[in-house]
């Protein structure tokens, strides 16, 4: 099974992975701000003309592929835009995917943003991130609505219900 996860900065994407990661029997946790900063010199902001997302792309979709091949649960957690889900929707149309674009209220993801170390927030880019999910065309199934779940709740929504398959 592969999980893609998306939604803004802040909302909770690497918690919840982790989460889904640790309850499989045989999973990989691949956190794409990872893959994204392997890059050091000529590294550019993902939102900067110039950056190296198509490389980043070709090195994800690879690195999914070989785990699923060899019986892996891949949960990949990125902030994923509409030409990208399009693409990875195609790409692995032949496993079982669940897409999960995780959102909060603008009150929530503030909060949530404090909680993270200082050089680690997002600030007013959650914001800005969070207008830009709730503004794009993703299927209205593939929303979860988090601020009013635990952990576990969202986990287990996730989890449980095939409505997330696309």
């Amino acid at each position: 099974m592969l999980y893609l996860i998306t939604g803004p900065a802040g909302v909770g994407k690497s918690t919840i992975s982790k989460r889904i990661a640790e309850l499989s029997n045989k999973s990989v946790l691949l956190e794409g701000d990872d893959f994204y900063h392997q890059v050091i010199s000529s590294y550019k902001p993902a939102w900067v003309e110039g950056n190296h997302l198509d490389i980043f792309w070709k090195v994800v979709k690879d690195t999914i592929k070989i785990y699923l091949e060899n019986g892996y649960d891949v949960i990949f957690n990125y902030i994923i835009g509409e030409e990208d889900y399009l693409k990875l929707k195609e790409e692995f149309k032949d496993y079982i995917t669940k897409f999960v674009i995780l959102l909060v209220d603008e009150k929530t993801i503030i909060e949530r943003d404090k909680l993270r170390v200082v050089d680690c927030r997002m600030n007013e880019r959650c914001i800005i991130l969070l207008n830009s999910f709730l503004n794009k065309n993703y299927p209205e199934n593939n929303k979860l609505y988090t601020q009013e779940l635990t952990i576990e709740e969202t986990v287990n929504e996730i989890i449980n219900n095939d409505k997330y398959i696309i």
